[in-house]
């Protein structure tokens, strides 16, 4: 078993993020209607490699109430009209914004998107005036996840040493 690394880190206050936008045939949109089986297809396209706990132990009714909480919001970037990416912001706990999934497609990683993704995910979450923004990032994820996060301003604060498959 290999040892799995969670660094957990937050940022206080909105910090100034220079990034480019995606290229003319990119949009960024907020997935406004629950739909269990698109969220399920974004989720494991991005998140299968790289370890993210399935959601076979989540009913469709589960996913769509959390989906339909309006402090939950997920945005999908779409590049050609191809679902590249996602992320969600959880705002349910008061005064803090979790981004909660954050990630691209394999086939749009090294296109140079996962910075203009992460910034529109920081600027979107602070657009909500909390008191702070937070993620968590696992060893098992992208090699550059962890940079790439205090590129954007997270600072860590915790980390936690687990054993893992």
């Amino acid at each position: 078993m290999a040892e799995v690394i969670t660094t957990y880190l937050e940022m206080r206050s909105r910090p100034s993020l220079t990034f480019t936008r995606p290229h003319r045939s990119g949009m960024l949109l907020r997935l406004e209607e629950p739909d269990p089986r698109f969220y399920r297809y974004l989720h494991a396209t991005v998140g299968d490699g790289w370890g993210w706990p399935g959601l076979d132990t989540r009913s469709d009714a589960e996913l769509i109430e959390r989906l339909a909480d309006p402090a939950v919001e997920v945005f999908v970037l779409f590049i050609g009209g191809v679902p590249a990416g996602f992320f969600e912001l959880d705002r349910r706990a008061v005064g803090e914004v979790e981004l909660a999934r954050f990630g691209l497609a394999p086939e749009f990683i090294g296109r140079g998107l996962g910075k203009m993704l992460l910034a529109s995910a920081v600027e979107t979450a602070w657009d909500h005036e909390p008191d702070r923004v937070w993620v968590r990032s696992s060893s098992r994820e992208h090699p550059r996840g962890l940079l790439t996060y205090q590129w954007a301003g997270f600072e860590p604060y915790e980390e936690r040493r687990e054993e893992g498959d």
